[in-house]
């Protein structure tokens, strides 16, 4: 009887929601005729108007207002599902004619060529596609082998296996959904195949996985560098001890509770162990991979090669990699540059599009009155720094990583740079010139910590599609706190210790 009732109501519910959807296509359409007879034939400067006039409607509202406005848009639009890039981008051009006039639309094209003329954005596509052309040539499945082969010997030895090999990866590719999965596919069942703990093999792959962030080269630290107007090479070398850091934390909480309960990370058999001599053997493998990475990286660090020019010469290297792997093939190298055009053409579209209402909301004001509400507060600098962070993580639940950074970080650049950090507990404080690339390395560590939070973290839900039916949500949630915790004490640290992010920059810029 309840099921019979239930679906007239449900068929009820979805007939009204397509007419509220066909009212408002309809509604939209005819102010937008409006709108366009208004611009073609009717004199901007003057009072006629056919009808009504939308253009200019909002001039009178405060920035307080504004805000709310605006944000609130953002909001309801993508609790709606709609994408992010169309979302920020439709909204600012729809509040720059709603707050000016049609004139005033010349600010898309001001906000979005720079970008467009920006050098280091071409390195973001080279990037990705140096990581596709190594992921397709299976080069990533053979270095989780030999790794595993290493360390499978010891307790937790697989899961820390993970761990090590993610941090290599994290050197090849600077996108975090394709580390996350692909250690999914390749490291979960070897894991579960020698029963160990769910939540250790789970947490430690999200957490491995989620380095890309952080080590070189990082996707989001270009586009971080870009908007910031930091060197991308200073970035990088600040980035890479703590990414380094949390990598070793990673290791030693898997190795100390494996070794206290062998029972959690259960060794390899004797049998399936090999000799060191094959250990060795096996290192040839991972010669040519690594000798890329590093050759990229180098050139980097060194300031030899710009990140463009660094990235050109990964991408080319890849595939010769390939090739002397013999993984190389045409139908490979479309897939990966299919993937490198799809993946750059989001990356940019949530760019222009964050960057057009970002941008405007600046230019009304915006930037002064989230400065002065939140210099206002009255609160020290260090407690502002975590108001930022908090503010961040919870971001973080919600929109894509690119977002976040083109969203957020324009608005809090002003913030930190008039803010002085004179050092916590006796520690040294942060030096004026180094507060961006300081603050830069902390946003990209938060940005890990964003990925593993519950509920909405999104290498929760990059894991859960590799997982077999059996490992609940609420398992991968219990599997991500121990190691969001480390990456909260992680954060600590390079807020307590300075030096762990500008002592390398320090000592090869000068």
């Amino acid at each position: 009887m309840s099921t019979t009732t239930a679906a007239p109501s449900s068929g009820m519910a979805g007939k009204l929601g397509t007419w509220l959807m066909i009212i408002a296509t309809v509604g939209l359409a005819f102010v937008i005729c409006v709108e366009l007879i208004n611009i073609l034939f009717y004199d901007p400067w003057s009072d006629e108007k056919f009808l009504f006039k939308l253009s200019g409607s909002l001039s009178g509202v405060e920035i307080g207002p504004l805000t709310y406005l605006m944000f609130g848009s953002l909001a309801v639009a993508l609790m709606m599902g709609l994408p992010l890039a169309f979302v920020t981008g439709g909204l600012g051009v729809m509040f720059i004619y709603l707050v000016g006039d049609a004139m005033m639309l010349n600010i898309v094209p001001g906000r979005i060529f720079p970008l467009m003329a920006n050098p280091d954005i071409a390195a973001i596509p080279l990037f990705i596609f140096m990581a596709s052309m190594l992921e397709r040539a299976g080069l990533i499945e053979e270095m989780f082998s030999v790794v595993y082969k290493w360390m499978g010997g010891i307790s937790g030895g697989l899961a820390a296996a993970t761990i090590v090999a993610s941090t290599i990866l994290a050197a090849m590719v600077g996108v975090i959904g394709a580390a996350v999965v692909t250690m999914g596919i390749i490291a979960l069942p070897a894991m579960l195949k020698r029963h160990y703990d769910h939540k250790i093999a789970i947490g430690s792959i999200m957490a491995g996985g989620t380095l890309g962030i952080l080590i070189p080269p990082s996707i989001l630290a270009i586009l971080y560098a870009v908007v910031a107007q930091q060197s991308v090479g200073e970035l990088y070398l600040g980035s890479l001890l703590p990414g380094l850091m949390l990598s070793g934390l990673y290791l030693t909480y898997v190795l100390v509770r494996s070794w206290l309960n062998p029972k959690l990370g259960p060794p390899i058999p004797v049998e399936d162990r090999i000799s060191l001599k094959e250990k060795l053997k096996l290192l040839g493998n991972l010669i040519a991979p690594l000798a890329l990475v590093g050759l990229v990286l180098g050139l980097l660090f060194g300031g030899i090669a710009t990140p463009v020019e660094a990235a050109g010469i990964g991408s080319f290297g890849a595939i010769i990699v390939a090739m002397m792997h013999k993984k190389f093939s045409i139908a490979g190298l479309r897939e990966a540059s299919v993937t490198t055009a799809k993946a750059s053409a989001m990356v940019l579209w949530i760019m222009f599009g964050a960057s057009v209402f970002v941008g405007f909301y600046i230019l009304q004001g915006g930037q002064q009155f989230v400065t002065d509400a939140i210099l206002g507060t009255g609160m020290s600098a260090y407690g502002i720094l975590l108001l930022l962070m908090v503010l961040l993580v919870v971001l973080g639940m919600f929109l894509d990583w690119v977002g976040i950074l083109l969203l957020a970080v324009p608005i809090f650049i002003p913030i930190v740079k008039a803010l002085e950090f004179p050092g916590l507990f006796g520690f040294p404080p942060v030096a004026g010139d180094d507060v961006v690339l300081w603050f830069g390395v902390l946003y990209l560590v938060n940005m890990q910590m964003s990925f593993l939070s519950p509920p909405f973290g999104y290498a929760l839900f990059y894991i859960r599609g590799v997982c077999p039916p059996e490992i609940s949500m609420g398992t991968i949630f219990k599997s991500s706190l121990v190691f969001l915790a480390i990456q909260a004490f992680g954060l600590f640290m390079c807020v307590l210790i300075p030096g762990i992010v500008t002592w390398l920059p320090g000592l090869v810029y000068g």
